[in-house]
């Protein structure tokens, strides 16, 4: 880390605290007063605070510890006027970029941002939390007069859909879908407002991801009629976009909560087929490789006499788009190789052999770490549980689902929840075993059943 970057970042903190007129006596009281409302009072007298916070703005700046780091969150995360705001452009969202100047890591800012948009949800689910002050002002007057709407509203919209869609795993779906009303009901209104024309292929392409993620959180609530309605408005949005791309990602996220919604698979296959048809036609090689490889899993679920060899087909199709050169891709989607081991996984479990099954298993799961991943990571522990059970080794496959508990409890995730409840189906020959009591208290203290 260069001296200018610090510079830099001490720079920044010394701004913040001016901004708000505060000494470097008032900015450790005000930690102090934070510190104590966490119920963590720091134990240091305010001239003790005081020359740590000058410190970091000294001509050798320090990075604050984590302790301080977690004080001038809560302290920067709201405005002097009460009100939270972690959004772009806010004293917080700038504070995390003093923070990384100082030194410290982006996984470590980043793992402060959810705690905070966590902290602060719990009293306000309210979408404008997610929002810095330019924005909240740009969506608030595109409401009022949609005709003076410009570019920046189509952007304010994206970023909010995408910090809602960033914090998948690390909040529950019910809250999730609390934080995404407002911007899907600001597309509803724009979309048949007087909105100028130039924008409509943008704020189709920000309704088309609003849509379809409130669809996906609308069925992981438990709200199927509402899921099928978000999903064909979702639908109907991408297909005005004229990127065929955007309508196979629609279709794929359908597909997925149809397996769990609708008896049968014929329903999922038709919008898996889609979906291939879509990307075959689009310009995103992730977005083909993603399409196939869950053609090859309704392939696989589907059985018969030729399935092994179809999904094999089908997943060698999704290799091959995901090694290709994808420099310039359009989707942003972080399907990867670790998704992609999941697939084949599957594959073999229901047309393959359980031990190759099991082992594609655990290398997904070990490589699905961060916690946007951990519902996916739950989905293919429980798969990777099922294997052992095939494999004869019933206990490891309970022991296994520990911790499925775990993550399906955290996100309220429906199909991590649905997978775990039928691989316990599968140990009811053991139902007797003190190691499936164990399980069954985990999953009623954790789950209700």
């Amino acid at each position: 880390m260069s001296e200018h970057v610090r510079d830099l970042g001490a720079a920044a903190l010394k701004r913040f605290r001016r901004s708000r007129g505060m000494s470097l006596a008032d900015t450790a009281r005000a930690l102090i007063g934070v510190a104590a409302s966490l119920g963590h009072p720091v134990g240091s007298s305010v001239a003790s605070v005081q020359r740590t916070v000058a410190r970091w703005e000294s001509a050798r700046p320090i990075l604050p510890s984590e302790r301080y780091q977690l004080l001038l969150a809560h302290l920067y995360a709201r405005r002097p006027d009460g009100e939270t705001a972690l959004g772009a452009g806010s004293d917080f969202a700038e504070l995390l970029d003093a923070l990384r100047h100082l030194g410290e890591s982006e996984q470590a800012t980043d793992e402060l941002r959810r705690l905070l948009v966590r902290k602060s949800t719990d009293a306000s689910p309210d979408l404008l939390t997610l929002l810095g002050p330019q924005a909240r002002t740009t969506l608030t007057g595109a409401l009022a007069h949609p005709g003076r709407a410009d570019e920046s509203l189509l952007d304010v919209m994206s970023a909010a859909v995408g910090d809602v869609n960033r914090e998948v795993g690390s909040l529950p779906f019910v809250r999730l879908q609390l934080l995404l009303a407002p911007v899907v009901e600001s597309c509803r209104r724009l979309l048949v407002s007087d909105v100028p024309a130039a924008l409509l292929p943008g704020l189709w392409r920000v309704a088309a991801q609003a849509y379809a993620l409130a669809g996906r959180l609308a069925f992981e609530t438990g709200d199927d009629a509402a899921s099928l309605n978000l999903y064909n408005a979702a639908t109907e949005a991408a297909g005005n976009i004229g990127a065929p791309w955007r309508r196979a990602v629609v279709h794929m996220s359908h597909a997925l909560v149809t397996l769990y919604s609708t008896p049968g698979l014929e329903a999922a296959r038709r919008l898996v087929d889609a979906a291939v048809r879509d990307a075959r036609a689009g310009e995103s090689a992730t977005v083909r490789a993603r399409a196939h490889a869950l053609q090859a899993e309704i392939i696989a679920r589907a059985g018969g006499e030729h399935a092994q060899q179809q999904a094999r087909a089908a997943l060698s199709l999704a290799w091959y788009d995901l090694a290709g050169d994808r420099v310039g891709d359009p989707s942003t989607s972080s399907f990867t190789a670790a998704h992609l081991r999941g697939f084949e996984g599957v594959m073999s479990l229901h047309v393959g052999d359980a031990a190759a099954a099991h082992d594609e298993f655990a290398r997904s799961a070990a490589a699905l770490t961060r916690p946007r991943e951990q519902v996916q990571r739950a989905i293919v522990t429980s798969d990777q549980a099922l294997a052992r059970l095939r494999l004869g080794d019933p206990q490891s496959a309970a022991a296994l689902l520990h911790e499925c508990v775990d993550a399906a409890s955290a996100t309220g995730g429906r199909v991590a929840t649905i997978r775990l409840r039928h691989t316990r189906r599968e140990l009811r020959p053991w139902r007797r075993e003190a190691w499936v009591a164990d399980l069954d208290d985990h999953m009623i203290d954790s789950l209700g059943a």
